[in-house]
C-alpha cells in the first residue's frame, strides 16, 4: 500500500485511538524476524495504574510517530486503526504487520 506522503501527527494518532476505543492506549513498535509490527497494548493513559505520566506518554507517541513516518507507513496505521474490529484486551495486544516501502527496510534493519 503506497503512502500518501501525509505525515502522521501524534495528536492524530491519539485521536484515532480515542475515537476507536475511548482510551489513549499504549503503543509499541516491535521488530521480529526482520519485520516491523505496531502493537496497541492493553494499558492506557486514563488507567490509574498506567506507569507513564501524560508528558511521558506524549513523548513516547511523538517518538513512535517520527519512526512510523520515517518508515513510510503512516497510511497503513491510519487505515488499520480506523477499520480493525478487534480491541486490546488484558494480556493481549493488537498487532499490525507493517509493509515497508522498497528501500526503507534496509535503512531500519541493522
Amino acid at each position: 500500500m503506497p503512502d500518501s506522503g501525509v505525515p502522521l501527527q501524534a495528536t492524530e494518532l491519539v485521536g484515532l485511538l480515542r475515537q476507536r476505543w475511548q482510551a489513549s492506549y499504549d503503543l509499541q513498535l516491535v521488530r521480529r524476524q526482520g519485520r516491523f509490527y505496531i502493537q496497541v497494548m492493553w494499558g492506557y493513559l486514563e488507567q490509574q495504574s498506567f506507569p507513564l505520566s501524560p508528558a511521558e506518554y506524549e513523548a513516547r507517541v511523538e517518538a513512535l510517530v517520527t519512526t512510523l513516518n520515517g518508515l513510510g507507513v503512516a497510511d497503513q496505521v491510519r487505515q488499520w486503526l480506523s477499520t480493525t474490529r478487534d480491541r486490546p484486551r488484558l494480556g493481549r495486544a493488537l498487532s499490525l504487520a507493517l509493509v515497508l516501502p522498497a528501500g526503507r527496510a534496509s535503512e531500519f534493519l541493522i
